[in-house]
């Protein structure tokens, strides 16, 4: 059973505002993230919240998510990431998949993709063009423990992952995904028609073609 983890808990200092309560198309960022690791099968899906707790609660349609509050979310990434498999860690769940809240071009093709196959031993990232580790990044329950004792400050799992490269499995996923993260409120620019990444998840499930073709439509 693959499990979900959105980490939602940022302040946003430099977008101006949580961006769990940035809207794209329409649609809440925390809510894309949720419908993303929801539609690639993930039971359950644990959101980590932590600035702006309450509004996003208020705000977001979380149907079918357990809300975390992170009460040290200010310390970083690390602290969400420890309640997150925390979180994880009461279910049934043999691996998560970690999702940032602030990756809108990461579509359910892409978990699917790093997700597959995966058992409690599971080590996996999706990657780029530039070849490093990137989300999702799917976490099997036997580094639960590791990786939630390094995830210090912003670094989450990054400082296990450059730990264990033997163990690690990078996963292609620059035809499937853009990893775009939504920094400011200009980077909105890059995703002028965020419903083409539900088309690509369509064409990708149907065998359409992928490549170039599908890189062109993840990335508008």
């Amino acid at each position: 059973m693959l499990a979900g983890i959105v980490l939602a808990a940022g302040a946003g200092h430099r977008y101006g505002r949580p961006k769990a309560l940035v809207r794209l198309n329409g649609t809440l960022l925390v809510t894309r993230a949720v419908e993303t690791l929801r539609s690639a099968g993930c039971r359950p899906v644990i959101v980590v919240l932590g600035a702006a707790a309450d509004a996003v609660c208020t705000s977001a349609d979380l149907a079918g998510a357990v809300p975390a509050v992170n009460p040290d979310w200010a310390t970083g990434m690390g602290s969400s990431l420890r309640v997150g498999l925390a979180a994880v860690g009461i279910s049934p769940a043999d691996a998560a998949a970690v999702l940032l809240v602030d990756m809108p071009g990461i579509g359910p093709a892409a978990v699917r993709r790093v997700a597959a196959g995966a058992d409690r031993r599971t080590l996996a990232a999706a990657s780029y063009v530039d070849g490093r580790p990137g989300h999702p990044v799917v976490l099997g329950r036997a580094h639960w423990t590791a990786v939630a004792a390094s995830a210090t400050g912003d670094t989450g799992a990054r400082d296990y992952l450059r730990a264990h490269p033997d163990q690690l499995r990078l996963v292609p996923c620059d035809d499937v995904a853009d990893p775009t993260d939504l920094d400011r409120p200009g980077d909105l620019a890059r995703f002028p028609e965020p419903d083409r990444l539900a088309d690509l998840d369509r064409l990708i499930e149907g065998g359409g073609s992928g490549g170039a073709s599908a890189r062109t439509v993840a990335t508008g």
